[in-house]
């Protein structure tokens, strides 16, 4: 037995010469990234502004944390959660007809195609430059984040979806066929619940996503909290950027905690 394992080990595929080669190639262009990199840009009060930042995440203003007006930080994370939300939700439903158009054991091969292509030109596009556009459209506010954070949700929720709908038990709508159950039976029964939880998965992964990406189009006037951190910072208020910053982190610490405990229960039922 020995014999036979020291024989195999020896006569296994010698490998190595390639993981080699292609760890000499990653380590190289590695190499050569970092000489491409530029610090010429990076000024003298760099580590001064730094401390400043923390110093003002330490010592945040109060009063503008616990500011109950349209100005103060409760009210920018409630526009924030809104827009993410709103977003969301309009984006998850005008995935639903897409996905299914695209889902290639459901339609035909050209329009699934032509479904897929649509989806990638969506999803190449990225949420800063949507937030661009829509502003162009509808000025700034929170309509154009909603907008933007609806056609962003549409490019990534249709592309999971389209995978839950190909993942379909068709044993399932078979026995059901067999029943002599009627189309709307076989989607109520048959689909729908086999959907359902990859659906609403999928959707609150997204308003995560979303929940980063509203604070990040802030910056472009798209509304949420994003401009007033960018104003603060612009200013050299250091304990304004702090409380909206300690806002930021406790809300996306919460929205973390409150979505994981959903999917879990979604996916382990």
């Amino acid at each position: 037995m020995n014999e036979r394992i020291l024989k195999a080990y020896e006569s296994r595929p010698k490998d190595w010469i390639w993981h080699l080669a292609i760890a000499v190639i990653v380590i190289g262009l590695l190499i050569w990234s970092l000489g491409a990199m530029e610090t010429s840009g990076a000024s003298a009060n760099g580590g001064k502004m730094a401390i400043n930042i923390l110093n003002g995440i330490v010592h945040p203003d109060q009063k503008l944390l616990f500011n109950l007006t349209k100005e103060g930080v409760l009210y920018l994370l409630l526009e924030t959660i809104c827009i993410a939300f709103m977003g969301t939700v309009v984006g998850a439903i005008f995935s639903i007809p897409l996905a299914f158009l695209s889902a290639s054991n459901l339609t035909p091969k050209p329009v699934a195609f032509i479904g897929r292509i649509l989806i990638m030109i969506i999803r190449t596009v990225p949420a800063f430059v949507y937030g661009l556009m829509f502003i162009r459209v509808t000025g700034p506010g929170p309509f154009a984040g909603l907008m933007t954070m609806s056609v962003t949700s549409i490019g990534m929720v249709s592309k999971m979806y389209i995978e839950a709908i190909e993942d379909l038990d068709t044993k399932i709508l078979e026995s059901l066929d067999a029943m002599g159950c009627s189309t709307w039976q076989k989607i109520l029964y048959g689909i729908l619940p086999q959907l359902m939880p990859n659906f609403a998965s999928t959707a609150i992964y997204r308003f995560d996503i979303n929940l980063r990406d509203a604070t990040v189009l802030g910056l472009v006037g798209a509304g949420g909290i994003g401009a007033p951190l960018i104003f603060a910072m612009n200013a050299y208020r250091w304990n304004e950027a702090g409380s909206i910053l300690i806002g930021l982190v406790v809300l996306v610490l919460i929205v973390e905690w409150i979505s994981t405990k959903i999917r879990v229960k979604l996916t382990r039922g």
